[in-house]
Protein backbone atom coordinates (compact mmCIF):
# COMPACT_ATOMS: atom_id res chain seq x y z
CA UNK A 1 0.00 0.00 0.00
CA UNK A 2 1.61 3.12 -1.09
CA UNK A 3 0.97 5.95 1.75
CA UNK A 4 0.70 9.55 1.14
CA UNK A 5 3.69 12.46 1.24
CA UNK A 6 1.04 13.59 4.54
CA UNK A 7 1.27 9.84 5.94
CA UNK A 8 4.98 9.59 5.39
CA UNK A 9 5.67 12.62 7.69
CA UNK A 10 3.43 11.74 9.97
CA UNK A 11 5.12 8.21 10.34
CA UNK A 12 8.82 9.68 10.65
CA UNK A 13 7.47 12.38 13.00
CA UNK A 14 5.98 9.43 15.37
CA UNK A 15 9.65 7.37 14.89
CA UNK A 16 11.89 10.39 15.50
CA UNK A 17 9.89 10.66 18.76
CA UNK A 18 9.90 7.53 19.67
CA UNK A 19 13.65 6.93 18.96
CA UNK A 20 14.66 10.07 20.37
CA UNK A 21 12.31 10.35 24.01
CA UNK A 22 10.79 6.65 24.51
CA UNK A 23 13.71 4.10 23.52
CA UNK A 24 16.43 5.43 25.08
CA UNK A 25 14.05 5.78 28.89
CA UNK A 26 11.51 2.58 28.21
CA UNK A 27 13.70 0.73 30.51
CA UNK A 28 14.14 3.27 33.18
CA UNK A 29 9.73 3.66 32.93
CA UNK A 30 9.29 0.41 33.58
CA UNK A 31 12.11 0.13 36.74
CA UNK A 32 10.11 3.17 38.16
CA UNK A 33 6.61 1.56 37.08
CA UNK A 34 5.64 5.08 36.00
CA UNK A 35 4.46 6.94 33.16
CA UNK A 36 6.22 10.00 32.29
CA UNK A 37 3.21 12.91 32.08
CA UNK A 38 5.86 14.91 30.46
CA UNK A 39 6.44 12.94 27.40
CA UNK A 40 2.50 12.18 26.81
CA UNK A 41 2.11 15.75 26.76
CA UNK A 42 4.57 16.21 24.55
CA UNK A 43 2.97 13.83 22.61
CA UNK A 44 -0.14 15.78 22.80
CA UNK A 45 1.87 18.76 21.20
CA UNK A 46 2.58 16.74 18.37
CA UNK A 47 -1.20 16.17 17.26
CA UNK A 48 -1.35 12.60 18.88
CA UNK A 49 -3.42 13.07 21.82
CA UNK A 50 -6.96 13.69 19.76
CA UNK A 51 -5.50 11.42 16.31
CA UNK A 52 -8.98 10.48 15.07
CA UNK A 53 -10.93 13.25 17.41
CA UNK A 54 -12.22 16.41 15.28
CA UNK A 55 -10.54 19.18 14.57
CA UNK A 56 -13.19 21.31 16.77
CA UNK A 57 -11.77 21.08 19.88
CA UNK A 58 -8.47 20.64 18.39
CA UNK A 59 -7.90 17.45 17.55
CA UNK A 60 -5.85 16.24 14.57
CA UNK A 61 -8.72 14.85 12.86
CA UNK A 62 -6.88 12.05 11.06
CA UNK A 63 -8.22 8.76 9.78
CA UNK A 64 -7.50 4.98 11.31
CA UNK A 65 -4.85 4.61 8.84
CA UNK A 66 -2.93 7.30 10.20
CA UNK A 67 -3.33 6.22 13.67
CA UNK A 68 -2.20 2.72 13.05
CA UNK A 69 1.19 4.36 11.58
CA UNK A 70 1.67 6.57 14.80
CA UNK A 71 1.14 3.90 17.07
CA UNK A 72 3.39 1.55 15.52
CA UNK A 73 6.38 3.94 14.88
CA UNK A 74 5.97 5.21 19.09
CA UNK A 75 5.98 1.52 20.13
CA UNK A 76 9.27 1.04 18.47
CA UNK A 77 10.32 2.98 21.45
CA UNK A 78 7.98 2.12 24.26
CA UNK A 79 5.11 -0.15 23.66
CA UNK A 80 3.81 0.78 27.44
CA UNK A 81 3.25 4.81 26.56
CA UNK A 82 2.41 3.94 23.55
CA UNK A 83 -0.56 1.54 23.98
CA UNK A 84 -1.56 4.09 26.99
CA UNK A 85 -2.03 6.65 24.66
CA UNK A 86 -4.08 4.51 22.30
CA UNK A 87 -6.41 4.32 25.48
CA UNK A 88 -6.34 7.65 26.17
CA UNK A 89 -7.53 8.89 22.11
CA UNK A 90 -10.06 6.32 22.39
CA UNK A 91 -11.68 7.49 25.44
CA UNK A 92 -11.09 11.20 23.59
CA UNK A 93 -12.62 10.21 20.84
CA UNK A 94 -16.03 8.63 22.72
CA UNK A 95 -16.73 11.90 24.34
CA UNK A 96 -16.27 14.04 21.25
CA UNK A 97 -18.32 11.41 18.89
CA UNK A 98 -21.59 10.79 21.65
CA UNK A 99 -21.45 13.86 23.88
CA UNK A 100 -23.47 16.99 23.34
CA UNK A 101 -21.91 20.29 22.91
CA UNK A 102 -21.37 21.06 26.48
CA UNK A 103 -19.25 18.02 27.22
CA UNK A 104 -17.19 18.22 24.51
CA UNK A 105 -16.42 22.20 24.82
CA UNK A 106 -15.92 21.17 28.67
CA UNK A 107 -13.31 17.78 28.24
CA UNK A 108 -11.97 17.47 24.26
CA UNK A 109 -10.14 20.76 24.09
CA UNK A 110 -7.85 19.85 27.16
CA UNK A 111 -7.97 16.11 26.35
CA UNK A 112 -6.36 16.70 22.67
CA UNK A 113 -3.71 18.71 24.10
CA UNK A 114 -3.28 15.98 26.92
CA UNK A 115 -3.10 18.79 29.97
CA UNK A 116 -6.01 15.89 31.26
CA UNK A 117 -5.52 12.27 30.41
CA UNK A 118 -8.28 9.82 30.45
CA UNK A 119 -8.50 6.39 30.69
CA UNK A 120 -11.52 3.94 29.76
CA UNK A 121 -13.52 1.83 32.44
CA UNK A 122 -15.26 -0.81 31.01
CA UNK A 123 -13.85 -4.23 31.79
CA UNK A 124 -15.44 -5.58 35.78
CA UNK A 125 -14.20 -8.19 37.78
CA UNK A 126 -17.07 -10.99 36.68
CA UNK A 127 -17.26 -8.93 32.88
CA UNK A 128 -14.62 -9.42 30.82
CA UNK A 129 -15.61 -11.05 27.31
CA UNK A 130 -18.54 -10.50 28.61
CA UNK A 131 -18.79 -6.92 28.51
CA UNK A 132 -22.54 -6.48 28.20
CA UNK A 133 -23.10 -8.85 31.92
CA UNK A 134 -21.26 -5.39 33.49
CA UNK A 135 -23.11 -4.95 37.21
CA UNK A 136 -21.33 -1.30 38.22
CA UNK A 137 -24.64 0.98 38.53
CA UNK A 138 -25.62 4.16 37.87
CA UNK A 139 -28.97 5.48 39.80
CA UNK A 140 -30.51 8.95 39.02
CA UNK A 141 -30.81 10.92 42.03
CA UNK A 142 -31.94 14.85 40.89
CA UNK A 143 -29.19 16.29 38.88
CA UNK A 144 -26.88 13.74 40.15
CA UNK A 145 -26.58 9.64 39.18
CA UNK A 146 -24.88 7.64 41.64
CA UNK A 147 -22.47 4.92 40.94
CA UNK A 148 -21.46 2.13 42.50
CA UNK A 149 -19.18 -0.99 41.89
CA UNK A 150 -16.16 -1.76 40.03
CA UNK A 151 -13.66 -2.02 37.13
CA UNK A 152 -10.92 -3.90 36.63
CA UNK A 153 -7.54 -4.05 35.07
CA UNK A 154 -7.50 -0.29 34.24
CA UNK A 155 -4.74 1.05 32.67
CA UNK A 156 -3.79 4.44 34.60
CA UNK A 157 -5.83 4.08 37.20
CA UNK A 158 -4.80 6.22 40.08
CA UNK A 159 -2.90 8.24 37.03
CA UNK A 160 -5.41 9.74 35.02
CA UNK A 161 -7.43 12.22 35.37
CA UNK A 162 -10.84 11.55 33.79
CA UNK A 163 -12.32 8.40 33.59
CA UNK A 164 -14.60 7.05 30.69
CA UNK A 165 -17.12 4.62 32.35
CA UNK A 166 -19.77 2.49 31.63
CA UNK A 167 -22.41 1.40 34.23
CA UNK A 168 -25.65 0.29 34.33
CA UNK A 169 -28.60 2.27 34.18
CA UNK A 170 -31.19 -0.41 34.04
CA UNK A 171 -31.67 -4.17 33.66
CA UNK A 172 -32.42 -4.27 30.24
CA UNK A 173 -28.97 -5.95 29.40
CA UNK A 174 -27.15 -4.59 26.90
CA UNK A 175 -29.92 -1.36 26.15
CA UNK A 176 -29.05 -0.34 30.40
CA UNK A 177 -25.96 0.77 29.91
CA UNK A 178 -24.95 4.51 29.77
CA UNK A 179 -21.63 5.95 29.45
CA UNK A 180 -20.10 8.76 32.24
CA UNK A 181 -17.43 10.88 32.52
CA UNK A 182 -16.22 10.87 35.96
CA UNK A 183 -12.98 12.91 37.18
CA UNK A 184 -10.57 11.56 39.44
CA UNK A 185 -11.49 14.14 42.48
CA UNK A 186 -15.35 13.01 42.35
CA UNK A 187 -16.40 11.84 45.93
CA UNK A 188 -17.03 8.50 46.02
CA UNK A 189 -13.84 7.47 43.22
CA UNK A 190 -11.35 5.51 44.80
CA UNK A 191 -8.10 2.95 43.65
CA UNK A 192 -7.70 -0.49 44.49
CA UNK A 193 -3.85 -1.38 44.82
CA UNK A 194 -1.74 -1.58 41.46
CA UNK A 195 -1.67 -5.04 39.89
CA UNK A 196 1.66 -6.70 39.74
CA UNK A 197 1.65 -7.53 36.12
CA UNK A 198 3.97 -9.40 33.50
CA UNK A 199 4.34 -6.69 31.03
CA UNK A 200 3.21 -2.90 30.89
CA UNK A 201 4.96 -2.14 33.74
CA UNK A 202 5.19 1.74 33.35
CA UNK A 203 1.47 1.45 33.39
CA UNK A 204 -0.21 1.75 36.25
CA UNK A 205 -3.24 -0.69 36.37
CA UNK A 206 -5.59 -1.46 39.01
CA UNK A 207 -8.88 -1.52 40.30
CA UNK A 208 -11.33 1.32 40.28
CA UNK A 209 -14.14 1.37 42.96
CA UNK A 210 -17.42 3.46 42.88
CA UNK A 211 -18.74 3.63 46.44
CA UNK A 212 -21.34 6.31 46.16
CA UNK A 213 -19.53 8.32 43.65
CA UNK A 214 -21.89 11.32 42.51
CA UNK A 215 -21.45 12.12 38.94
CA UNK A 216 -23.35 15.30 37.62
CA UNK A 217 -25.92 14.12 35.20
CA UNK A 218 -24.18 16.69 32.53
CA UNK A 219 -21.26 14.32 32.58
CA UNK A 220 -23.59 11.41 30.89
CA UNK A 221 -22.64 10.62 27.65
CA UNK A 222 -25.09 10.69 25.40
CA UNK A 223 -28.63 9.32 26.31
CA UNK A 224 -29.63 6.41 28.64
CA UNK A 225 -29.06 2.90 27.62
CA UNK A 226 -27.12 4.15 24.61
CA UNK A 227 -23.37 3.21 26.36
CA UNK A 228 -22.40 -0.17 25.36
CA UNK A 229 -23.67 0.84 21.67
CA UNK A 230 -20.41 3.50 22.13
CA UNK A 231 -18.17 0.83 23.48
CA UNK A 232 -18.77 -1.39 20.61
CA UNK A 233 -18.87 0.96 17.89
CA UNK A 234 -14.89 1.87 19.44
CA UNK A 235 -13.37 -1.62 19.15
CA UNK A 236 -12.55 -2.42 15.63
CA UNK A 237 -10.39 0.87 16.17
CA UNK A 238 -9.09 -0.14 19.60
CA UNK A 239 -8.01 -3.45 17.73
CA UNK A 240 -6.17 -1.61 14.98
CA UNK A 241 -4.59 0.42 17.41
CA UNK A 242 -3.65 -2.15 19.80
CA UNK A 243 -2.14 -4.58 16.74
CA UNK A 244 -0.37 -1.26 15.65
CA UNK A 245 1.41 -1.83 19.19
CA UNK A 246 2.36 -4.89 18.37
CA UNK A 247 3.77 -4.61 14.78
CA UNK A 248 6.21 -1.81 16.20
CA UNK A 249 7.09 -3.85 19.71
CA UNK A 250 8.06 -6.77 16.87
CA UNK A 251 9.67 -4.14 14.44
CA UNK A 252 12.38 -3.12 17.55
CA UNK A 253 12.91 -6.63 18.68
CA UNK A 254 13.96 -7.22 14.78
CA UNK A 255 15.94 -4.23 14.93
CA UNK A 256 17.61 -5.26 18.32
CA UNK A 257 18.50 -9.23 16.87
CA UNK A 258 19.82 -8.14 13.78
CA UNK A 259 22.11 -5.43 15.45
CA UNK A 260 23.25 -8.17 18.14
CA UNK A 261 23.23 -10.70 15.28
CA UNK A 262 25.60 -8.50 13.47
CA UNK A 263 28.46 -7.99 16.60
CA UNK A 264 27.92 -11.41 18.71
CA UNK A 265 30.41 -14.06 17.35
CA UNK A 266 30.54 -17.83 18.41
CA UNK A 267 32.36 -20.86 16.93
CA UNK A 268 35.19 -17.88 15.05
CA UNK A 269 31.97 -15.81 12.94
CA UNK A 270 29.14 -13.53 13.87
CA UNK A 271 26.31 -15.11 14.76
CA UNK A 272 24.06 -13.66 11.58
CA UNK A 273 26.90 -15.85 8.82
CA UNK A 274 25.23 -18.52 10.30
CA UNK A 275 22.70 -19.76 7.70
CA UNK A 276 20.08 -20.67 10.46
CA UNK A 277 20.51 -17.09 11.83
CA UNK A 278 19.50 -15.92 8.66
CA UNK A 279 17.10 -17.95 7.96
CA UNK A 280 15.21 -17.03 11.31
CA UNK A 281 15.81 -13.18 10.77
CA UNK A 282 14.00 -13.56 7.07
CA UNK A 283 10.86 -15.60 8.63
CA UNK A 284 10.58 -12.89 10.97
CA UNK A 285 11.18 -9.87 8.58
CA UNK A 286 8.53 -11.80 5.98
CA UNK A 287 5.96 -12.41 8.87
CA UNK A 288 5.84 -9.05 10.15
CA UNK A 289 5.62 -7.26 6.33
CA UNK A 290 2.71 -9.79 5.79
CA UNK A 291 1.09 -8.72 9.09
CA UNK A 292 1.60 -4.91 8.33
CA UNK A 293 0.00 -5.42 5.10
CA UNK A 294 -3.19 -6.89 6.70
CA UNK A 295 -3.31 -4.33 9.38
CA UNK A 296 -3.23 -1.22 6.82
CA UNK A 297 -5.48 -2.96 4.97
CA UNK A 298 -7.87 -3.18 7.92
CA UNK A 299 -7.56 0.65 8.79
CA UNK A 300 -7.90 1.53 5.42
CA UNK A 301 -11.50 -0.38 5.12
CA UNK A 302 -12.58 0.77 8.61
CA UNK A 303 -11.64 4.26 6.96
CA UNK A 304 -13.99 3.91 3.87
CA UNK A 305 -16.54 2.15 6.31
CA UNK A 306 -15.85 -1.26 4.14
CA UNK A 307 -19.04 -3.80 4.59
CA UNK A 308 -16.62 -5.89 5.78
CA UNK A 309 -14.42 -3.72 7.88
CA UNK A 310 -15.61 -5.35 11.54
CA UNK A 311 -14.05 -9.11 9.69
CA UNK A 312 -10.86 -6.98 8.52
CA UNK A 313 -10.21 -5.68 12.05
CA UNK A 314 -10.75 -8.79 13.71
CA UNK A 315 -8.76 -10.50 11.24
CA UNK A 316 -5.84 -8.08 11.58
CA UNK A 317 -5.89 -8.04 15.43
CA UNK A 318 -5.72 -11.53 15.44
CA UNK A 319 -3.33 -11.93 13.15
CA UNK A 320 -0.57 -9.01 14.01
CA UNK A 321 -0.71 -9.58 17.86
CA UNK A 322 0.24 -13.33 17.29
CA UNK A 323 2.94 -12.78 14.77
CA UNK A 324 4.37 -9.38 17.51
CA UNK A 325 4.73 -11.61 20.03
CA UNK A 326 6.51 -14.55 17.57
CA UNK A 327 8.61 -12.48 16.27
CA UNK A 328 9.85 -11.18 19.87
CA UNK A 329 10.08 -14.26 20.77
CA UNK A 330 12.27 -15.45 17.99
CA UNK A 331 14.36 -11.75 18.64
CA UNK A 332 15.30 -13.27 22.52
CA UNK A 333 15.97 -16.59 21.05
CA UNK A 334 18.77 -15.11 18.80
CA UNK A 335 19.76 -12.96 22.13
CA UNK A 336 20.77 -16.41 23.31
CA UNK A 337 21.10 -16.13 27.00
CA UNK A 338 21.64 -12.28 26.92
CA UNK A 339 18.31 -12.47 25.60
CA UNK A 340 16.89 -13.00 29.18
CA UNK A 341 18.38 -10.74 30.49
CA UNK A 342 16.87 -7.12 31.35
CA UNK A 343 19.96 -4.97 30.18
CA UNK A 344 19.24 -6.17 26.25
CA UNK A 345 15.38 -5.24 26.78
CA UNK A 346 14.31 -7.55 24.38
CA UNK A 347 12.54 -10.09 27.15
CA UNK A 348 10.32 -6.75 27.69
CA UNK A 349 9.50 -6.57 24.53
CA UNK A 350 8.30 -10.01 24.96
CA UNK A 351 6.32 -9.27 28.01
CA UNK A 352 4.82 -6.26 26.76
CA UNK A 353 3.63 -7.49 23.77
CA UNK A 354 1.61 -10.78 25.39
CA UNK A 355 -1.43 -8.96 26.89
CA UNK A 356 -2.16 -7.88 23.69
CA UNK A 357 -3.81 -10.99 23.03
CA UNK A 358 -6.34 -10.50 25.11
CA UNK A 359 -7.24 -7.07 25.66
CA UNK A 360 -9.58 -5.08 23.14
CA UNK A 361 -11.26 -8.50 22.42
CA UNK A 362 -8.97 -12.04 23.42
CA UNK A 363 -8.02 -13.72 20.02
CA UNK A 364 -10.53 -16.51 20.40
CA UNK A 365 -13.04 -13.60 20.24
CA UNK A 366 -11.75 -12.20 17.33
CA UNK A 367 -11.93 -15.80 15.52
CA UNK A 368 -15.32 -15.87 16.79
CA UNK A 369 -15.79 -12.40 15.05
CA UNK A 370 -14.43 -13.58 11.84
CA UNK A 371 -16.00 -16.95 11.37
CA UNK A 372 -19.56 -15.87 12.55
CA UNK A 373 -18.94 -13.03 10.05
CA UNK A 374 -18.06 -15.94 7.06
CA UNK A 375 -21.22 -17.81 8.13
CA UNK A 376 -23.06 -14.49 7.27
CA UNK A 377 -22.18 -15.00 3.45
Amino acid sequence: MKLTDEQVMIQDMAKAFALDRLRPNAARWEQEASLDRDVLKALGELGFGGIYTKEEHGGSGLGRLDAVLIFEQLSRGCVSHAAFLSIHNMATWMIDSFGDDALRAKYVPRLTAVELIASYCLTEPGAGSDAASLKTSAKREGDEYVLNGSKAFISGAGFSDVYVVMARTSDDGARGISAFVVEKDFPGLSFGKMEEKMGWRAQPTGMVNFDDCRVPAENRIGAEGEGFRFAMSGLDGGRLNIAACSLGGGQDAIDRALGYTKERKQFGQRIVDFQASQFKLADMETELSAARALLYQAASKLDDKAPDATKSCAMAKRFVTDTGSKVANDALQLHGGYGYLADYEVERIVRDLRVHQILEGTNEIMRVIVSREMLRQ
